[in-house]
């Protein structure tokens, strides 16, 4: 059977570093000192340095600005219909740096004559879709195939992954270009309500290109599997408002995660996270940083030491979690380390809550 690999993984992030300034204005929505404390508090041990964005967020604060641009007045947050017109505008510019970034990364000509384009993005819709414009944008070739995967959160990264795997076992001489594209911060809600702004500090705008073929070089795609938690489903949730998508994301979320990876450890079983074998059997671990508590969740649950999951700890540090393309900075991280024959498991958690997983093997 044909092996599909990643041959290389391009990322690309807006100039804009939002972390700071837009915490600043978000404090302000808080409505008594208390609330302020909590959130500063929470804030601080985020474990986040930076963040970043296509806007500009150097605002003045005092006049309670958003950002420099004033997509964000203060009483008047944008409809959906104007995120999504500027989604329309900007989604194509980041994709396409990160292709840019993916070509630099591989031999030249390596990108020639893709086959199939999937395209993975939770915070944007038009149509025609960013596949579309990315065809155009990019010269591809009016038959390739195009997949869209939307709205599956944080996880999405691993289905584009598996449809990719797919499309090179079905046709080994299949060139499939998988891009990720999120730009969270289209999505800022105004609120006083705390739980719903702590959110707001751990989401950033982000993209991701990467190529899978059957060349034996990168990371070898293994298999796949994916978990449903149970009892879970209202813990991460995320819809369409009159203002933008609105995020509920519950502080039981990184207890629940422990629970389960616990639960998984006790059963064995090809059907399951670790597929029948042990923690020990897995050199490296790609897991989504989805927040500081996310990855300690992970960490006490697989009984996993802090070295295992430094990769997670240093993209979420420098760039925050940008939905479904934050595993695949973890990845390309990975790659530039240079583990030969290290065996691994790639994990990211999605609005369900679904665990998506896959097993993979460094190429060299």
């Amino acid at each position: 059977m044909t092996t599909a690999h990643i041959n290389g993984i391009g990322t690309a992030v807006p100039e804009h570093d939002i972390h700071q300034p837009i915490n600043a204005v978000l404090r302000t929505m808080l409505p008594d000192q208390r609330a302020r404390r909590v959130f500063d508090r929470m804030a601080e041990h985020s474990g986040i340095g930076h963040r970043y964005s296509f806007m500009r967020a150097d605002g003045r604060v005092d006049e309670q600005e958003v950002d420099a641009g004033g997509f964000y007045p203060r009483g008047n947050f944008p409809s959906t219909s104007a995120r999504m017109a500027l989604y329309e505008t900007e989604a194509p510019r980041l994709a396409k740096s990160a292709v840019a970034a993916l070509e630099r990364e591989l031999p030249t000509g390596m990108l020639d004559e893709i086959t199939h384009l999937v395209v993975a993005s939770c915070t944007g819709f038009t149509a025609p879709g960013l596949d579309l414009q990315l065809v155009t944008g990019l010269g591809l070739r009016p038959d390739v195939q195009r997949t869209m995967i939307g709205f599956m959160g944080c996880s999405a990264a691993v289905p584009a992954l598996r449809v990719a795997y797919q499309a090179v076992q079905t046709d080994p001489v299949a060139r499939v270009l998988v891009v990720n594209l999120e730009l969270c911060s289209l999505h800022l809600q105004e609120t006083s309500d705390l739980n719903a702004l702590l959110p707001l500090t751990l989401f950033a705008d982000g993209a991701s290109a990467a190529l899978v073929t059957a060349q034996p070089t990168g990371i070898a795609l293994l298999d796949f599997l994916a978990i449903i938690i149970p009892d879970s489903s209202d813990l991460m949730t995320w819809r369409i408002g009159d203002q933008g998508f609105n995020m509920h994301l519950s502080g039981q979320v990184p207890q629940r995660i422990k629970q389960a990876l616990r639960a998984e450890m006790e059963q064995a079983g090809a059907n399951r996270i670790l597929r029948g074998e042990q923690v020990k059997d897995y050199d490296l671990w790609a897991v989504h940083p989805g927040g500081r508590a996310v990855i300690d969740a992970v960490e006490t649950g697989l009984e996993l030491t802090s070295a295992d999951l430094s990769s997670s700890r240093r993209i979420l540090h420098d760039y925050g979690n940008m939905s479904s393309a934050t595993v695949m900075f973890v990845l390309q991280n990975m790659l530039h380390q240079h583990h030969p024959e290290a065996r691994g498991l790639a994990m990211a958690f999605g609005p369900g809550m679904v665990a998506e997983t896959f097993r993979f093997r460094m190429a060299g």
